[in-house]
């Protein structure tokens, strides 16, 4: 078993880059510091870093230890906290989504963190591969995507389905094949995605998003569609991507006539033990989009 007081030494060291820097950070001489990374090297019969001069880099096996390192020392902080305190409604909950659901979500949880004063909510908007990266490296607590994971360490359930809409300038009273055309799309991230799952369903002609032209792109999701907005072309969103949208006088949301949703999974980490305010987040959560969508 690898000594956790020498991973911490050299997970310390590999962060902050320099000895005297780590031995100060952990209250250490610098030749306490080069005595852990010693003791870790020959228990584990490998080399973890190349000195040369006062600088040093890692070794291949070096990187992987810390890269594994680190998720191993967040583990044991965490099962620390489990044991010390394990309220409902105290400490800090980690949470990252797409950004169609953060619109809707995260207003809530901050409504929640009013409502309990000792939670705190660390909320991120990132793509689908980000979060499962961090959930897998237990970064964050709960993560919530749209599409299926095919990560094997993560557990994933589905919680709702948001409807994807297509949106146009407002004086655009109803759509078709032509009318789309003449616009142009308006581009975003998911946008291939989206436009594909529901124009498809819905237009004949339909082939792929290259058929319009391209009018213009953005990757933040409160500004996709100021070009629409504008006048300036189409795109498709899901819904509550398109309702938070201000000034909604300005858009015009078509629901067309095959109705098509994006499933939405709440998922955690399959070796992570729960704690109880995590798991009453993720409750508070299935209500919320369960009743929004």
């Amino acid at each position: 078993m690898i000594n956790p007081v020498w991973l911490k030494t050299f997970c310390a060291l590999a962060d902050v880059g320099h000895f005297t820097r780590t031995a100060e950070k952990l209250f250490m001489t610098q030749s306490g510091v080069s005595q852990h990374i010693k003791k870790l090297e020959q228990q584990l019969n490998s080399q973890l870093l190349v000195r040369e001069g006062k600088s040093f880099y890692l070794t291949s096996k070096g990187h992987q230890l810390h890269q594994k390192g680190q998720v191993l020392l967040r583990s044991i902080e965490q099962l620390g906290t489990i044991i010390s305190q394990d309220d409902d409604h105290v400490g800090l909950v980690k949470i990252a989504s797409p950004g169609s659901i953060g619109l809707s979500l995260y207003p809530h949880l901050l409504d929640l963190q009013q409502q309990y004063q000792d939670l705190s909510i660390d909320y991120r908007f990132a793509p689908n591969h980000t979060i499962e990266q961090q959930l897998e490296e237990n970064q964050i607590d709960l993560g919530l995507i749209t599409r299926l994971s095919n990560s094997n360490h993560l557990l994933v359930e589905k919680i709702a389905q948001e409807p994807l809409v297509l949106v146009t300038p407002s004086r655009v009273k109803s759509v078709n094949w032509q009318t789309l055309i003449e616009l142009g799309f308006i581009a975003h991230p998911d946008a291939t995605h989206h436009g594909g799952q529901l124009l498809a369903a819905n237009f004949d002609a339909f082939e792929h998003i290259e058929q319009f032209s391209h009018k213009g792109f953005s990757n933040q999701i409160s500004l996709i569609l100021a070009p629409v907005a504008k006048g300036l072309g189409f795109t498709v969103l899901p819904l509550n991507a398109a309702k938070a949208y201000h000034p909604q006088h300005a858009i015009r949301i078509h629901k067309l006539h095959i109705p098509v949703s994006e499933n939405v999974y709440v998922c955690v980490n399959k070796g992570s033990v729960l704690l109880n305010r995590v798991k009453f987040m993720k409750s508070e959560i299935n209500k919320h989009l369960q009743n929004t969508f």
